[in-house]
């Protein structure tokens, strides 16, 4: 019995050395690849959205008091640009333009032209960072972190309000896009 336990231990590390199941180190090359191809993913998931919505229920809201689904779209954009402008230290585009709130960008196509250049903002200014500053800090406002924690944020904000946009079109009794992880 000790003999064959003892095989099988031999066994298990002479198969584990073999296949190289080292950790390997994480280049700022590759780590930047990587986000630029989550980016063009989330682009490309968050455009799914844009085109399942209907027209006519852009300014659908699931209650008074919260964000239609335009201004929900919107948001996104707007966060998108203001952290990957902090990020890349790189100026907004539309300087002072409250897609949000303005009501010539409610439409499906303005709010869909806005998303989709504030993706194209982020996806550019990723491409050409160089990838050995990701670490370096920035500052804005009160907060002072890595620009690869800037960029993380900016992800994580998009992918939070595209969620909430699934409730949204299932209140229209439309079956939103599946989940795209690859």
């Amino acid at each position: 019995m000790k003999k064959s336990f003892y095989l099988f231990l031999l066994v298990l590390f002479v198969s584990i050395g073999s296949s190289k199941l080292q950790a390997q180190a994480l280049s700022a090359d590759t780590l930047k690849g990587q986000m630029i191809k989550d980016w063009e993913r989330a682009k490309s998931y968050t455009n799914e959205y844009l085109t399942t919505m209907p027209a006519d229920k852009y300014s659908a809201r699931p209650v008074d008091s919260i964000r239609s689904f335009s201004e929900q779209m919107l948001h996104l954009a707007a966060g998108t640009i203001a952290y990957i402008s902090t990020a890349a230290k790189k100026p907004r585009i539309f300087p002072g333009f409250n897609m949000e709130k303005s009501t010539g960008a409610q439409s499906k196509d303005s709010v869909s032209y806005y998303v989709n250049a504030s993706y194209d903002y982020a996806i550019d200014a990723i491409k050409n960072m160089d990838a050995n500053t990701l670490g370096e800090r920035i500052k804005r406002g009160q907060y002072e972190e890595a620009k690869y924690t800037w960029i993380i944020k900016a992800f994580e904000h998009q992918t939070h309000h595209r969620g909430q946009c699934t409730i949204y079109i299932r209140l229209q009794g439309i079956k939103p896009p599946n989940e795209r992880l690859m």
